[in-house]
């Protein structure tokens, strides 16, 4: 087609997504109603879309359309593209001056439906690309707006692992980015799944309000790197996260969580437990229970209603405070007496008994960098009163070294 109708195209289409500009390649009429162009470009968007990239369009007009003084577009499929969304502050849009036989001109592209295969929703994220990379993507409007859908593909962001998207559905208007639903798993067969919903209002107004509920969700993928080869199992629960705007320092929220067919292995800390103990059995632990429920409102997070048992073995009960870096809380250790067979006169620490367990209560300070707990000098003193259990220790330990030198491995 003619360059003339290819620059209105680009101005009207520009205008109908919010950009101030845009650029098809070669519009080609391949039926009475239908073209193709094989891209189209446009940046610096004045609302949720802040750049789009896409190829290989067909596009169907409606004819009768133009008595109404519009290019409408019933069909708009794209092979393949990328949408960079964004928040935006809703600004008046300016009045601008024509001449006087533009009234009788279309003067506006309306979009119907825009379809894509395969599509990148993206957003910057810690100085880092991340979003919904291969997802088949669908938009319509929404009055001045649009509405988004979106399935498959796989959500990318720093911090978290990799997971499939299921489907999305948003809206982005001037006042308010809305989440009607967003359905996550950690692979497209996975039974695990997250399901978030939430509003972000846009403006003067930049309150926000999340709910997220996860249910089977392998943790493994979420932890450090340095944790992964120690901890297994599978999270269900909920977080509520609500603020004043976007920003952790504003937030709070509530939430749970529970694990199931949790695992603790070859933590270094275990391993030295076991050696004290002569119990191999304290390297693997097989958690029949681990909950806890927290609440938070920046800087300090309250975990409370804390249970990890491995039934018969041991049982940890307890409430934990962290205000910025500062660290507290109580915690009641529970141990069956085989456990303790390696302490002398262990009742004097471990005071009490219930279910099945000999208790202690040990109480946390100093900071997240360098915690501080009672329970170690109270041992010590038990070793103090009891020479001859502290060189039997002593003496267990280095069978232990000597064991390790001479083993051949």
């Amino acid at each position: 087609e003619s360059d003339a109708f290819r620059k209105t195209m680009e101005r009207e289409t520009a205008k109908g997504l919010h950009f101030p500009r845009g650029h098809y390649a070669p519009i080609r009429r391949t039926g009475f109603w239908t073209a193709r162009s094989e891209s189209f470009q446009a940046s610096d968007g004045e609302k949720a879309m802040k750049s789009i990239e896409v190829g290989g369009i067909a596009a169907k007009l409606d004819p009768w359309a133009v008595f109404v003084r519009s290019w409408q577009l019933d069909e708009v499929h794209v092979q393949s593209g990328e949408v960079e969304v964004q928040i935006y502050e809703h600004k008046p849009e300016p009045v601008s001056l024509k001449s006087w036989f533009s009234i009788f001109l279309p003067n506006r592209v309306d979009l119907k439906r825009i379809e894509s295969e395969s599509a990148n929703v993206i957003w910057p994220f810690r100085r880092e690309r991340a979003g919904f990379f291969g997802t088949r993507l669908l938009i319509t409007p929404h009055e001045r707006d649009f509405d988004y859908r979106a399935t498959g593909g796989t959500l990318k962001m720093a911090l978290i692992p990799d997971l499939y998207l299921r489907q999305a559905h948003l809206l982005i208007t001037k006042t308010l980015l809305t989440i009607y639903n967003a359905d996550l798993a950690p692979g497209a067969q996975s039974e695990g799944n997250i399901h978030a919903e939430g509003k972000a209002s846009i403006g003067d107004d930049k309150s926000v309000g999340l709910d997220v509920n996860f249910d089977r969700l392998p943790i493994r993928g979420w932890l450090p790197a340095r944790w992964k080869g120690h901890f297994d199992g599978s999270a269900s629960g909920k977080i509520r996260w609500a603020g004043e705007n976007p920003k952790l320092e504003s937030s709070s929220g509530k939430g749970s969580l529970r694990l199931r067919d949790g695992r603790i292995d070859n933590l270094p800390i275990l391993k030295k437990l076991a050696e004290l103990a002569q119990k191999t059995s304290f390297e693997h632990l097989e958690l029949s229970d681990c909950s806890l429920s927290f609440e938070w409102r920046y800087p300090k997070i309250e975990i409370t209603e804390i249970t990890i048992e491995e039934e018969g073995k041991f049982r940890i009960e307890g409430t934990i405070s962290v205000d910025r870096r500062s660290l507290g809380g109580t915690i009641k250790l529970g141990l069956t007496r085989q456990y303790l067979d390696w302490l002398p006169n262990p009742e004097e620490v471990f005071t009490h008994r219930r279910s099945g367990y000999l208790w202690t209560t040990v109480h946390l300070s100093g900071t997240i960098g360098e915690p501080k707990q009672d329970l170690s000098p109270r041992i010590i003193e038990l070793f103090k009163e009891s020479p001859s259990a502290y060189l039997g220790l002593l003496f267990r330990q280095l069978e232990s070294w000597l064991k390790k030198v001479f083993s051949g491995d």
